[in-house]
């Protein structure tokens, strides 16, 4: 079938805004700005991806703007005040035929979900604000965003804090503020269990819990009653926490169909929850889970992942004129490349088997009662018992739905709801009980399913609370081992002696956890602080002394590889940050400053500052070989075998300050630029058209060290990250120095940076087709396909670098080359040494544009 264009879905005169996609890992504070762009407007709406978190936000709201403005529409709780303003919504619910200023969809790397994919991709497609529409998630949603949205501009924010592996610890050595992730409630329940025998207890969330009682037991770890967390991946979608660490006890979850491993980028989402917004993070393995291997561990450090290319899809524009009409409308194949087919969902699979039934069929023949049955179908399924199961209460639903009544019978609803009233039980019964009663809140909300809606809110809200209260209780007396023991009553001068170090870096005095030690710092205890700060302190680190010593010496022999290097210049070791690059002498020669305690002895820190020194000057000479190369050449004693001739000296001692790369327009050249050129050729400098480089140097390793380099010189504030490894060009961020732009390896033209090498590739393909006699749009397609941007843009890099369409014209139609009318690159001097120039003889055919043109010239 042929792909025919998308039509969204949105009233004629309809009038689109600005479309933003705000692009990043997790803790880049993208739902945070949404929310204050929202409340910037007269009106907005925010699509969120769990109901737990749209609780959370629409808290937030009412808080700041007057719960008179704030509305909460999920598919089991409506709370619409007459004046409401700004409407928080899970995906599923958000209404969009209400106009506001301003809408945005969290999450929308979501389109790609096999099971509420298709949701999120008809938003992408069709859900749109007024005035302001930002679609917010991860980086790999760029190029499906730019194919289907491509009025769309990008922010790309960093990630606030560092993310680093720290490999497989057991459940007793994991730090404290940790996060256990595990993928059913059956695991999550008996890991939860361990913990309490071997660490004092967890708080517990699932995606199955109730707000009520998720925040009950979240709060249980925030105020500290606990030190640890169990959960599901239901953590991994901006539910924010105060965690320090997340480790997986699973690498592997079911997804709908089978059990599959799990995606780097699912890994990222959930260990991206350790160190929220300034503080750093931390993740790795315990229980069964086996370690990551490297590639994996570069990636998630890195926020390197694969692009998303299939968008789920689900034709939202539905016939309700008959049954068949309906299901052949659903079971439309997507529209145009780059969308798949979704999944039948359950809904889909309920009006199916539904539709087979004769007597359901005579039922549903007006388009009323289709569209009536199509309402009843899209019952979520929350009790998950079995498909067959689920269809006979859709089906009884719809019975009463279209009975004379047109509604629940009251009697029948309040059955339901009572036989759900009984908060005896354990865990899993009262987690049965929370289940169904979703599905009575559901029906309570929606339209024309009951009379007295308001009433059977009310009752069903009732029930769900009594529910999570006593879920909560029985977690907690579950999972929990209360603290009898009081902190000041261990800080005698007798019980310091009791100090003790846990392989997580725990410091506790006779049994009580008083602090962390990190590397080479020690943080008290927050709670610790309050009681008396000073003496813990103190006390604290008397003991340590023994430790200090054991770590300098550990990390004076410590490997290469046991050392690492993060993107905003901390150097990691053993799980925690040692040491931070700042600004030397040259940008090549950073300085390394020690974390740790002034309580830490001199001789130890200067063995800590001889082995950081050794390792980044190794570092620098791996990675950067052809630049320190040329380093040493250029400083090396004139006359002596390895020393540069004087031409090449100065061009030699210029790259090396600006990093490896020279724009020409800005560089002092030799007289004898050939002689240079000879020179630096066995030091891999390439010298193009408008910049002399060292390509080597543009490979991600080399790059990003370049770039960190220059931003540590230059002493920034935030160091952004480096160009993602594998783009030949980028849109342009104006608040990114031109200066570490360059130390990447690119350079601005017009609306993009473009990597030094596939800019000089670019004018070769332009002068090369200029050559040919080819036309200007036969040239474009592969000039696009260099850089990976569409058309329009690629004309204005080319303008901005002197390019443009010059009209020729033959006997018998007009056409267009490019031609460089503005800007001069410089040419290759491969022949600068002939003094005579000899005409190329160029045989033109007769069926060529030039045809004419060549005419002219030969009669001149």
């Amino acid at each position: 079938m042929s792909a025919r264009r998308i039509r969204p879905s949105r009233p004629k005169d309809f009038d689109e805004g600005r479309i933003a996609a705000v692009l990043g890992p997790t803790n880049t504070g993208k739902t945070h700005f949404a929310i204050e762009r929202m409340l910037a407007h007269r009106s907005g709406m925010i699509g969120l991806p769990l109901r737990l978190l749209a609780r959370e936000v629409y808290d937030k709201v009412a808080r700041l703007k007057g719960a008179q403005y704030a509305a909460l529409i999920t598919g089991e709780e409506k709370i619409v005040p007459p004046d409401a303003r700004y409407f928080v919504c899970t995906v599923e619910a958000m209404p969009l035929d209400l106009r506001v200023a301003f809408l945005a969809v969290d999450e929308i790397q979501l389109c790609a979900d096999p099971e509420r994919g298709h949701v999120f991709t008809d938003r992408l497609l069709n859900a749109r604000g007024e005035e302001e529409t930002l679609f917010l998630g991860a980086e790999t949603m760029r190029g499906a965003i730019q194919r289907f949205v491509p009025r769309a501009h990008f922010i790309t924010r960093p990630r606030f804090s560092d993310l680093a592996y720290t490999g497989h610890k057991k459940l007793t050595r994991l730090p404290r503020r940790s996060a256990i992730v595990a993928f059913s409630a059956e695991d999550v329940y008996g890991i939860a269990e361990l913990v309490r025998r071997q660490r004092g207890g967890a708080a517990v969330v699932l995606g199955a819990l109730s707000p009520r009682t998720r925040n009950a037991q979240v709060a249980l770890y925030q105020s500290g009653d606990v030190d640890f967390l169990v959960a599901t991946d239901a953590i991994g979608m901006g539910i924010n926490m105060d965690v320090d660490h997340v480790a997986f006890a699973a690498m592997e979850k079911f997804d709908g169909i089978g059990i599959r491993p799990l995606k780097p980028e699912e890994i990222g989402q959930i260990a991206g929850r350790a160190g929220r917004h300034m503080n750093d993070g931390t993740f790795g393995m315990t229980a069964e889970a086996e370690s990551l291997d490297e590639e994996t561990v570069s990636r998630v450090e890195g926020h390197r992942y694969e692009p998303v290319r299939l968008l789920q899809y689900r034709n939202s524009a539905l016939a309700f004129h008959s049954l068949d009409a309906l299901l052949e409308a659903l079971d439309e194949p997507p529209p145009a490349r780059g969308l798949v087919k979704a999944r039948p969902a359950m809904d889909f699979t309920s009006l199916r088997l539904l539709g087979g039934h004769d007597e359901i069929r005579d039922m549903a023949r007006a388009p009323a009662a289709v569209k009536r049955l199509w309402d009843a179908c899209q019952l979520p399924d929350f009790r998950k018992l079995s498909p067959d199961e689920h269809v006979k209460l859709v089906e009884q639903i719809y019975r009463h739905l279209m009975s004379d009544d047109g509604v629940l019978p009251e009697d029948w609803l309040a059955r339901q709801i009572a036989r759900l009233d009984v908060i005896e039980g354990d865990v899993a019964t009262l987690s049965g009980r929370l289940a169904q009663i979703r599905t009575w809140t559901y029906a309570a909300h929606r339209p024309g399913w009951v009379k007295d809606s308001a009433h059977w809110q009310g009752q069903a809200r009732a029930v769900e609370d009594r529910l999570s209260d006593a879920l909560h209780e029985r977690l907690t007396q579950r999972f929990i081992d209360r603290r009898t023991a009081v902190l000041m009553r261990r800080l005698r001068d007798d019980d310091v002696l009791d100090l003790a170090l846990d392989d997580s870096g725990s410091v506790s005095i006779g049994g009580e956890t008083i602090g962390k030690l990190e590397g080479f710092h020690f943080e008290a205890d927050p709670r610790a602080e309050g009681i008396h700060g000073k003496t813990l302190r103190t006390a604290a680190l008397k003991g340590l002394d023994g430790e200090f010593y054991a770590r300098s010496m550990r990390l004076a022999n410590a490997a290469d590889t046991d050392i690492t290097l993060s993107e905003h210049g901390r150097l990691w070791w053993d799980g925690a940050i040692v040491a931070r690059l700042t600004a030397g002498t040259s940008a090549l020669l950073p300085v390394i400053a020690i974390l740790a305690d002034d309580h830490l002895r001199s001789d130890l820190r200067e063995r800590i500052q001889k082995r950081l020194d050794a390792w980044i000057a190794t570092r620098t000479e791996l990675r950067l070989e052809p630049l320190m190369a040329l380093r040493k050449a250029a400083d090396a004693k004139a006359g002596t075998q390895t020393a540069l001739p004087a031409e090449a000296r100065g061009l030699a001692h210029q790259l090396c300050e600006s990093l490896g790369s020279l724009d020409r327009h800005n560089a002092t050249l030799p007289p004898d630029e050939r002689a240079a050129m000879r020179a630096l050729r066995p030091f891999g400098v390439r010298f193009a058209r408008r910049s002399i480089y060292m390509p080597k140097l543009l490979r991600p390793e080399a790059a990003s060290l370049l770039a960190l380099l220059w931003g540590v010189k230059h002493r920034l504030e935030k160091i952004p990250p480096a160009p993602p490894a594998g783009l030949t060009s980028f849109e342009f961020d104006h608040d990114i120095p031109h200066g570490f732009l360059a130390a990447a390896g690119f350079r601005l033209a017009g609306p993009r940076a473009v990597r030094l090498d596939m800019l000089d590739r670019l004018e070769e393909e332009l002068e090369a087709a200029a050559a040919k006699g080819q036309t200007a749009d036969a040239a474009i397609p592969k000039l696009v396909s260099l850089l990976g941007c569409d058309r329009d843009t690629l004309e204005k890099i080319l303008a901005a670098l002197g390019w443009s369409r010059v009209e020729v014209a033959n006997t018998n139609e007009s056409t267009s080359v490019w031609r460089n009318t503005g800007t001069r690159t410089q040419p290759r001097r491969q022949h600068a040494h002939k003094k005579k120039k000899k005409h190329a003889t160029v045989t033109v055919r007769p069926d060529s544009p030039f045809a004419s043109l060549a005419t002219l010239v030969r009669k001149r």
